[in-house]
């Protein structure tokens, strides 16, 4: 279970502080899978930075009873002096994963070849992509959690990715922040949408996508 309390999150502006999410709540059970609307800027991306501990709340709670996965394809922890296998032992021993194990997968999954035993900052954005999905693979989660980054690379590279995810790993918890109406109804269970600080939750997912559609 991973449940939000009262979770508020600000940041500071020249103009003073701006209120992201304001008094949200929210509980995912294992094997639930939470699609979340919300326009450009209005806290997607944060919610999801929460609930994987990049970023700790301004107030309320944040209660974690599963393993939770870093935001799918996000690269920004990686040191870009440090090679993708650097990076890789590096993340095995935060999570206690067998780094040969996390190794040989990732290698083969992410086609990386040669560059992964270069810096990650001689990296394109997509080969980091590709190398963040794989390990996100690699390390076993009960909840993932996905921020619109699920096409990664070309569309064979992609089909595998959608592979791996949706379909081997489809007894896993899941929130998934997307504008695609289609990709959330084929993969969520119920929607929710943030708007004006607040997470408004629905009994359907075409009442979700109705009040969706009135804040655009």
């Amino acid at each position: 279970m991973i449940e939000l309390i009262n979770v508020c999150k600000k940041y500071p502006t020249r103009k003073g502080w701006r209120t992201v999410l304001n008094d949200v709540n929210l509980r995912i059970e294992k094997g639930q899978k939470v699609g979340i609307l919300g326009r450009n800027g209005a806290g997607k991306s944060t919610l999801i930075r929460l609930l994987g501990g990049v970023e700790p709340p301004t107030s309320g709670r944040i209660v974690r009873d599963m393993s939770i996965s870093w935001p799918m394809a996000f690269s920004g922890g990686f040191q870009g002096s440090l090679t993708g296998m650097d990076n890789l032992k590096f993340i095995c021993r935060i999570y206690d994963a067998d780094i040969e194990k996390v190794a040989a997968f990732t290698e083969d999954f992410a086609e990386l070849g040669d560059y992964m035993r270069e810096p990650v900052k001689k990296y394109s954005s997509g080969m980091r992509a590709r190398l963040a999905f794989a390990l996100s693979m690699a390390i076993e989660f009960d909840c993932f959690l996905i921020d619109e980054v699920t096409a990664v690379g070309d569309a064979r590279f992609n089909k595998k990715c959608q592979i791996e995810l949706f379909e081997k790993r489809k007894d896993r918890a899941m929130i998934l922040v997307s504008h695609n109406a289609k990709q959330i109804k084929q993969q969520c269970d119920s929607a929710c949408v943030l708007h004006s600080g607040k997470l408004h939750a629905f009994s359907t997912m075409d009442e979700a996508f109705d009040f969706y559609n009135c804040t655009l």
